[in-house]
């Protein structure tokens, strides 16, 4: 998986290089500009022949030194470019100041109150956004304000072509959120790795697309011990889904997943099925009285058993091959639900709690917390984490002030902690955290933007996904993160018109293109 760092983690890592002697901080910031200008021409290639005009906007630090490198690598390339310098030049950090006075020497450079991005009849090609990058820590405002505002009216009414350096200017990098205004921009170029700002809260709404240029910098190793660091998601392996030669159902697991009464179990089966298609063993539904005839018509592969009551479900579950558990999904919040979950819940096998399991608790969440432990899951939409967690809701809410704000991936962890089991929270941009720290991010943004997701049981069908990999054996994380992928490609692949039914029966599909297609040895 990718590294997702914060401002403050790439700094240190920065600042180890610089002190380790393998590179300068002027080197840094030559290589930074220099992929910002490959970013450039590889996103559009007409830019790359002949001259052009170019406006780079340049803060008050090192995003501007950069500025500065692509101002002159531009202008090298025989661009007409003109530079805008917030604040004063001898106030720059030295690399930004050397790399400004070395512009002084080719073009203008005007003070950022100059206020100009070009006429009407004179408009530039591209505009660079280099002012605050990932340092930001207070509203963007005066000057600045003013330009990014005349720069999104550019991008949006006259198609010129606009690039932010490290991370649009007005955007927290750790958090995604704005503070104060923000430009929109065609391409945002990050180095060395994506910030967390690049795939939290509505990070796609601020940049059309974003890359990574490598300056050459030491990466953190997935496989590290630290928990501290955040991970997005990629496609898992094909090894992590693919089925041994030698095994039979019950090698595979075998899932529950509790249905509510009748006229509610849709949910329930589109877990089941879910959890059945992404590869376990067997799913069976457990289905009260009113509900069987019902379940009875609308299954096949699934298995059916009535459960009642609590008590028929604890004598149900002395079968330890019922390995994982599915709750919430259609579930209902009479006492009933709630006596079944504290039934499941002390046993301690692997778990998942949707929907009404987590809502039945909104007045008493330290009773769910109280009986959870580290092979649970919650799966909350946004709705249900604020009944669960309202102070931390409360956090998420607020306007930020100042950088870096309070973001999703702080309130999951908190929730993580207080919860004492994996908490992932839905959303294109899902967040998934253990109690232990460890954290990722499953973004369903830019090329994989995914918005027929936003369907009923589309959320349903997820945790099934979930059920079923740890049915497989998958620790709660590593499931929630398969399932988190698995869950946008379907989508992905079946394309506009999905409907939840539609999600696990494009599963087989999606294993086939991951190169899951024959049985493996072992």
């Amino acid at each position: 998986m990718a590294e997702l760092l914060t401002a403050a983690e790439m700094r240190a890592v920065e600042r180890d290089a610089i002190a380790s002697g393998i590179v300068t901080g002027l080197e840094l910031m030559e290589r930074a500009g220099a992929g910002v200008v490959d970013a450039i021409f590889e996103e559009w290639p007409d830019l790359a022949q002949g001259s052009h005009k170019a406006v780079v906007l340049c803060g008050p630090g090192n995003n501007g030194g950069d500025g500065f490198v692509v101002a002159r690598l531009l202008q090298q390339r025989g661009w007409t470019v003109t530079a805008h310098l917030m604040g004063e030049a001898d106030r720059l950090p030295p690399d930004a100041r050397t790399n400004h006075d070395l512009w002084i020497g080719m073009g203008p450079c005007l003070p950022l109150s100059d206020g100009s991005l070009g006429s009407v009849k004179s408009l530039p090609d591209l505009v660079v956004d280099a002012l605050f990058g990932t340092g930001l820590a207070r509203p963007v405002e005066g000057d600045a304000e003013f330009l990014l505002g005349n720069l999104d009216t550019l991008r949006r009414d006259f198609g010129v072509r606009s690039v932010a350096v490290d991370i649009p200017s007005g955007i927290c990098s750790d958090s995604g959120k704005a503070l104060g205004c923000f430009p929109k921009v065609d391409l945002t170029v990050s180095f060395h790795s994506e910030k967390l700002g690049h795939r939290l809260e509505q990070a796609d709404t601020h940049s059309r697309r974003v890359v990574v240029k490598d300056i050459g910098l030491h990466h953190f190793d997935p496989e590290d011990e630290r928990h501290d660091h955040v991970w997005c998601v990629e496609p898992p392996a094909a090894d992590l889904l693919d089925k041994p030669v030698s095994g039979q159902k019950y090698t595979q697991g075998h899932a529950l997943v509790l249905t509510g009464g009748a006229g509610r179990t849709g949910a329930a089966r589109l877990a089941a099925m879910a959890a059945l298609r992404v590869g376990a063993g067997l799913v069976t539904l457990g289905v009260p009285q009113s509900a069987m005839s019902e379940v009875a018509n609308q299954i096949t592969a699934l298995m059916m058993i009535k459960v009642p009551d609590a008590e028929t479900l604890g004598e149900l579950l002395w079968d330890t091959r019922l390995n994982a558990l599915c709750l919430g999904p259609g579930l209902g919040l009479t006492d009933l639900p709630r006596s079944l979950i504290a039934t499941v819940l002390p046993l301690r096998r692997p778990v998942v709690l949707d929907a009404d399991a987590l809502s039945m608790f909104h007045k008493t969440p330290a009773e769910l917390f109280d009986m959870l432990h580290e092979k649970a899951v919650l799966t909350p939409h946004r709705g249900e984490f604020a009944r669960l967690f309202p102070d931390l809701d409360q956090k998420l809410k607020q306007e930020p002030q100042k950088g870096p704000a309070y973001s999703k991936v702080d309130a999951v962890r908190a929730a993580a902690r207080r919860a004492g089991c994996t908490v992932l929270l839905k959303g294109a941009d899902t967040v998934m955290a253990a109690p232990d720290g460890r954290c990722s991010i499953h973004s369903a943004q830019y090329d994989r933007a995914a918005p027929w997701l936003a369907t009923a049981g589309s959320g349903d069908v997820l945790s099934g996904m979930i059920t079923g990999l740890m049915a497989r054996g998958l620790a709660p994380l590593t499931a929630c993160e398969t399932a988190s992928w698995l869950h946008t490609q379907c989508a992905l692949m079946f394309g506009p018109g999905l409907i939840a039914e539609d999600i696990a029966s494009q599963i087989p599909a999606v294993l086939r293109d991951r190169g899951i297609r024959t049985p493996s040895a072992g």
